[in-house]
């Protein structure tokens, strides 16, 4: 599928994400990509969250394509419980552990557990070896349960602009051979 035939959906996580991390390069690089936008990004609350998910798929004109980052990856699995049938695919990444979302005070405790249904869409989820908020092992058990492929990005961070991952080059292309996919 390309991307212009599809509505990209940025999912970001707690705090959202500034001008250089590689969702808001992305996003300002794909003409059909658009933010779902939080009303709060520092202290989430999963009902709202999933609400604005939901809301946005419901609303795409084309096949939605989320691309979700952080606890942007567990509202998503949230939503997709609602609207899995309207989603196109997903491409997810650096999904927090249950251990650290129930650590974050500011982070609703609702978001757990983290669903683990099978997507009835294709999804592809990137994981990090030294991720300070995963460890591989729980990304890589979680894409298993839900059903998709796993690309293990080595000693990458969390994907962020702290740690390096601002264009994110090999992201654009597991992104890009992800889309062919579809």
């Amino acid at each position: 599928m390309r991307v212009a035939d599809t509505d990209i959906l940025v999912v970001s996580g707690w705090s959202d994400s500034g001008p250089e991390h590689w969702q808001s390069r992305w996003q300002a690089k794909l003409s059909t990509a658009r933010r779902v936008t939080q009303r709060d990004f520092e202290k989430p609350i999963r009902a709202e969250w999933e609400e604005k998910i939901t809301r946005e798929v419901l609303e795409s004109a084309r096949p939605a394509v989320i691309v979700a980052h952080s606890l942007g990856v567990i509202a998503t699995l949230h939503a997709a419980q609602r609207v899995g049938e309207k989603i196109a695919g997903a491409f997810l990444v650096a999904p927090p552990s249950e251990a650290v979302i129930r650590e974050m005070p500011s982070i609703d405790s609702a978001f757990l557990p983290v669903p683990r249904a099978r997507l009835p869409f294709p999804a592809t989820m990137v994981g990090s070896s030294d991720d300070p908020y995963a460890d591989l092992l729980f990304a890589r058990n979680l894409a298993q349960d839900i059903g998709a492929q796993f690309i293990d990005a080595g000693a990458s961070g969390h994907i962020n602009v702290d740690s390096g991952h601002g264009p994110w080059p090999e992201g654009s292309l597991a992104f890009a051979n992800f889309m062919t996919k579809l």
